[in-house]
């Protein structure tokens, strides 16, 4: 299942950077996507959608 975050706190690259490792350490068979100019961030996991949630605010990030 694919899901997309509006994530506002994306300032660079390595915030995408970031956010991909935290949910890749948890997840390794989701596929992270990362948006900069939009700031957006898609994960196609069988992961629950909070506990998506939860790895990308553990990491210091704010979802909208």
């Amino acid at each position: 299942m694919t899901m997309q975050f509006k994530v506002p706190s994306i300032a660079c690259e390595g915030c995408v950077d970031n956010i991909k490792k935290e949910i890749l350490t948890h997840e390794p068979e989701a596929t992270v996507e990362g948006d900069v100019t939009n700031k957006t961030i898609s994960v196609d996991t069988q992961a629950s959608e909070e506990s998506v949630r939860q790895m990308i605010v553990s990491v210091g990030h704010e979802i909208a």
